[in-house]
């Protein structure tokens, strides 16, 4: 290899494919000069420029894009070929990739920030003009996190600057991974991070996943700031330039706030930066280390919006909505919030702590909340939650004034330990942009960090998609269902996605339906999905109410897809449901059984009666064997458009005959596009009697026929 410039290029290479033709040598030339060559090079005619791109470096070949469109080219290939020559693995869905050259990119990136990519070990990642991470940013629209989050301490760097601002502009899916339990300094990266990804940037969705024994305050930090909250005053803050330019405070305010004579702010004066000058990096450190780990002792009690009433109307709630909100550019609607918190600030960190516990009760500062919301889950243990039941019962109104709900009094233990849809009011607490996608995958969550999580859902109304899996909610989930009723009420609430499943169902999943749909008619989507019953059928937990009674309001459900833990399918329960969802297109059953032969007769009509907007049907592991005619009035039905039979036994003890009907049907139906038939063990001469529903006396319009998996596989 030969090098000029900062870079190599591959002759080497060239000389091993024997004599190259003079325009490859001069081709070879221009690239290792494109620093002086660039703007002649991009106004070269198609047929020179196509055998020049392969030789730049990704630099170069990305600033090509616009000349090679230019001269009717493509780089896709060329990025293709860098992707097999670099990464040395197919990425999953290749058929699907659009844009390698923006998948090359995002990957890039994320193997260098990880240290898993040397730009070294070939010529085309090196180059001098270019820093690996700032050039590959903009590309970057999902990035994944994970162990001890070093990628996270990275970013936040000083020198990293610049590739943060571009995440900010480009990243839309944040997800955590295989977490490990960190200290402060890597937590005080974190929140740098998502304070300037989520709250000033254009992250939409935050996943974790595969945490088995997570660390609650990260978990509580990582759901707290997803949800758009943000200490005001923060220490922090001082590193957060847009944060920055709204908190400093004009001169008239300083002394207007100096002269009002409050007393949460006289104490510790003494100790108070006069100048209103954010705290010293060091001192900075320290009060977030003492935020994160230091417990509370004294319950907090609600609070009002000081800012509110003195300087004019505080809307919390109306900035969280999405990329369009005013946090997205810097600018913050609440500002005397920020300029209060600023003043607030002191040197000295012990005395800090002495105030903040001074100035607890009817009108503790609300960057008290972030406190506490950092250090909840820390808390069990020190009786603050037991200490809190005492005085529930005559203040509930006090806790919930913030969340339009009802306490969550669905399961005795949060009625024992806590009784409101959260531990602390939301009512006073300055928000930020908030992620509209939370997916919480083989997390398991305690009763403090469900009863946390509920509280943040009550107010969550950018919140549009909500996956739960494998979290081990059991009766938790009560408290979860807690928080989406309050958050239902909310004018603005957007939430129309919710899929939860879990190893055990505290209830049966035809109630737990029941009691979402009644709590949240808004949704569009709704997936329960259990393993295993946890509790005997007919033998409920203390505490919990049956929906079973619960009217069931006119919903927008489109989308509802139940699986079972072997549980039987009682219509009667199913009814109320399907005569609220008028709506209903896809409907999927799953791992059910059959209490009797007339059930799935009854199925079929009250689908007729209540759904006539139905146009996709599913059943997944339902033994159908002895159901041959409502599987022949399902495959006549001439309103469904797709219907899935996958390991229903379907031939188990027929006859040829069913099958010829089968095939009879389908050829006579011209509304059915798409028949799902895997796993019934089909044989050879099904499939190829199949066939026929292709004939030329078919009037069928199938598209689609699934028969994967149908034949045994030999011993």
């Amino acid at each position: 290899m030969a090098a000029r410039g900062g870079r190599a290029v591959p002759e080497a290479a060239m000389a091993a494919e024997g004599p190259r033709s003079l325009f490859a040598l001069s081709a070879a030339a221009v690239s290792r000069s494109m620093g002086a060559l660039e703007r002649d090079v991009w106004a070269l005619p198609g047929h020179l420029l196509r055998g020049l791109l392969p030789l730049l470096t990704i630099f170069h070949l990305e600033r090509a894009e616009g000349a090679a469109r230019r001269a009717g080219l493509s780089t896709q290939p060329i990025w293709r070929q860098l992707w097999d020559d670099v990464m040395k693995t197919r990425p999953p869905n290749s058929e699907n990739i659009t844009c390698w050259r923006k998948k090359f990119l995002e990957t890039f990136f994320s193997n260098v920030l990880h240290g898993v990519l040397d730009v070294s070990s070939d010529w085309r990642l090196n180059d001098h003009h270019f820093s690996p991470l700032l050039h590959s940013s903009p590309h970057v629209s999902q990035l994944t996190l994970c162990n001890m989050l070093q990628g996270a301490v990275e970013l936040a760097a000083e020198h990293n600057h610049k590739v943060l601002e571009n995440l900010a502009g480009s990243l839309r899916i944040l997800k955590f991974q295989h977490l490990l339990s960190s200290d402060q300094s890597i937590r005080r990266s974190l929140v740098l991070l998502l304070h300037r990804l989520i709250h000033h940037g254009s992250v939409s969705q935050v996943s974790m996943y595969s945490w088995p024994v997570p660390d609650t305050v990260l978990l509580v930090l990582i759901l707290s700031m997803s949800a758009g909250f943000w200490r005001s005053g923060n220490a922090l803050a001082y590193q957060c330039g847009l944060c920055r330019e709204d908190r400093a405070p004009s001169q008239e305010l300083v002394q207007e706030r100096a002269e009002s004579g409050r007393d949460a702010e006289r104490e510790g004066s003494n100790g108070e930066n006069q100048k209103g000058f954010p705290e010293a990096p060091v001192e900075a450190d320290a009060h977030l280390n003492s935020v994160l780990s230091v417990p509370r002792s004294s319950p907090l009690q609600n609070q009002p919006c000081e800012e509110a009433s003195s300087e004019g109307p505080c809307d919390h709630t109306s900035i969280q909505g999405g990329p369009s909100s005013r946090c997205g550019s810097g600018q913050l609607s609440c500002h005397p919030v920020l300029r209060k918190t600023r003043r607030r600030l002191k040197p000295a960190v012990g005395r800090k702590h002495r105030c903040l516990r001074r100035s607890r009760g009817p009108y503790a500062d609300p960057e008290d909340l972030y406190d506490f919301v950092f250090t909840v889950a820390r808390e069990g243990n020190s009786g603050l939650l037991d200490k809190t039941s005492s005085t529930e019962d005559k203040n509930t109104e006090n806790w919930t004034s913030s969340s339009p709900g009802s306490p969550c009094t669905g399961c005795a233990g949060c009625k024992k330990r806590g009784g409101p849809a959260g531990i602390f009011s939301l009512k006073a607490a300055h928000r930020f942009r908030s992620v509209s996608t939370l997916e919480l995958f083989s997390i398991p969550l305690t009763r403090e960090t469900c009863r946390t999580l509920s509280n943040l859902l009550s107010s969550w109304v950018s919140l549009e998609n909500l996956v739960l899996s494998y979290n081990g909610l059991d009766a938790n989930i009560c408290c979860i269902l807690s928080g989406l009723r309050a958050l239902s009420r909310h004018p603005g609430c957007r939430l129309r996605v919710l899929r939860v499943s879990d190893v055990f169902s505290h209830m049966p999943c035809m109630e737990l339906v029941r009691c979402i749909l009644s709590a949240f008619p808004q949704l569009h989507t709704l997936s329960v999905s259990f393993d295993l019953k946890n509790q005997p059928e007919g033998n409920r937990p203390e505490g919990n109410p049956s929906c079973s009674e619960v009217e069931i309001p006119e919903s927008c459900l489109e989308q509802l897809e139940i699986r079972f833990p072997r549980e039987p399918l009682h219509t009667t329960f199913l009814q109320p449901v399907l005569k609220a969802s008028k709506s209903l297109q896809q409907l999927s059953l799953d791992s059910a059984t059959l209490p009797c032969s007339q059930e799935l007769g009854l199925l079929l009509e009250a689908l007729k009666e209540c759904t006539p907007n139905l146009k996709k049907l599913s059943f997944h592991d339902v033994n159908l064997a002895e159901h041959q005619k409502e599987v022949l009035l399902l495959l006549q039905d001439p309103v469904l458009q797709e219907i899935t039979f996958s390991f229903c036994r379907l031939f188990e003890s027929s006859t040829a005959e069913f099958l010829s009907e089968i095939i009879n049907t389908v050829k006579r139906n011209s509304s059915l596009k798409s028949l799902k038939l895997p796993g019934n063990r089909l044989g050879n001469h099904r499939l190829v009697a199949l066939a026929d529903i292709f004939s030329e006396d078919s009037s069928s319009s199938l598209c689609q026929l699934d028969v994967r998996e149908c034949v045994p596989r030999k011993s």
